[in-house]
């Protein structure tokens, strides 16, 4: 004797939810298809019919008939899934971030992504790499400056800001850059950076 199909009533509210669902392109697919389920279950249509149409069994159209039939809507959710909790969250995040605030490991420059993941040791490098691009941080790309220990640096840079602002009449005002090839920066860093990524490290004179 063949079992009696649950009998699946949809109230107005639902029914509009359960037809969104159907309509929008951002909905997840079994959501979608449970959605389906319920529908042409309340407008009377056979489990047999359904299952026929969506290409699955009559045991699952006979599931989803029940569950919505038991619970309501909320029921054709996927139930939460037991398993480990998320181990890297917002302190990982932070430290993180604080380690960069450290130097880097000796004879290396600048720290990346792998220097990070090995110096933090528990936290792998994708981990690394999704924090500092949540924050926008590119590790290879560096802006330097240079401090004058020249006690007057502050008044002759003003002097020489005037001359462009205010130029005596009929004058020209030039800019000479000294020795432009040598990088300055980089001595003033006090390392010098190799082809394979690493640093020498020296006395500034």
């Amino acid at each position: 004797m063949a079992k009696v199909a649950t009998v699946v009533q949809v109230s107005d509210e639902d029914k509009e939810e359960l037809e969104r669902w159907v309509r929008s392109a951002r909905t997840e697919q079994r959501l979608a298809f449970r959605a389906r389920v319920v529908l042409a279950a309340a407008a009377g249509e056979g489990s047999v019919s359904i299952s026929g149409r969506e290409n699955v069994r009559v045991n699952t159209i006979s599931r989803w008939r029940r569950r919505f039939a038991e619970k309501g809507i909320a029921d054709l959710q996927d139930e939460p899934r037991a398993g480990r909790p998320m181990r890297y969250g917002p302190e990982t995040e932070q430290h993180i971030l604080a380690k960069l605030d450290a130097p880097p490991p000796e004879g290396y420059g600048s720290w990346n992504g792998r220097l990070l993941a090995e110096a933090l040791d528990d936290v792998p490098a994708h981990v690394v790499w999704e924090v500092l691009r949540k924050h926008g941080i590119q590790l290879q790309r560096r802006r330097s400056w240079c401090i004058s220990t020249d006690p007057e640096f502050a008044p002759k840079a003003a002097e020489i800001v005037a001359l462009y602002l205010d130029p005596p009449e009929n004058a020209v005002v030039l800019s000479v850059d000294e020795k432009p090839h040598i990088q300055a920066l980089e001595r003033a860093q006090g390392y010098l950076r190799l082809p394979d990524g690493k640093a020498v490290r020296g006395v500034q004179s």
